[in-house]
């Protein structure tokens, strides 16, 4: 499987794997060193804990080179007036009677609760590629789904302040 990446989102993850590598690892390291030094293992909470953080920060290495090996870079190809990544858009919400505003982003910098939806999932693929005033209808499950249209489209571009997602 490849997973769908910007260039930007792989500059955001080597940057992450840096800091990781060369800062934080030493850090852990000799925060179990510290905590062993302590005693009695089996009662120590401190080098279970620093343990615990020392293989979190492994495992988020892992992840990282992983997703980077295994990355297809993708750019945005969306025309003037049709829905793209990165690219701001209203919607209206048929059902609710309300309008939304999202930002659809790679599936590795989504963030539900600050407006970022991925293009992967329901609400982003079937944005891609719509244009201003379009109704359309969005598969959530085989038995669910809603209408909506599009009400504005602002264009984006990745600059980098969409985070990368924790595990």
């Amino acid at each position: 499987m490849h997973n769908e990446l910007t260039q930007m989102d792989i500059q955001k993850m080597r940057e992450e794997l840096d800091y990781r590598r060369i800062t934080l690892r030493p850090q852990l390291l000799e925060e179990v060193k510290t905590a062993r030094s302590f005693g009695d293992l089996s009662e120590n909470f401190e080098y279970k804990a620093a343990k615990r953080e020392k293989n979190r920060n492994e495992s988020r290495i892992r992840y990282l080179e992983n997703m980077i090996k295994t990355a297809k870079i993708i750019e945005d190809r969306s025309t003037t007036g049709t829905v793209g990544l990165y690219d701001r858009v209203t919607v209206y919400l048929e059902d609710d009677g309300e309008e939304e505003t999202w930002q659809v982003v790679t599936t590795v910098r989504q963030d539900v609760l600050h407006g970022l939806i991925s293009k992967e999932s329901p609400m982003g693929a079937a944005l891609l590629g719509r244009r201003a005033g379009e109704r359309f209808f969005v598969q959530v499950d085989k038995d669910y789904g809603y209408w909506a249209q599009v009400r504005a489209i602002h264009k984006g571009e990745d600059d980098g302040s969409a985070p990368l997602n924790r595990f």
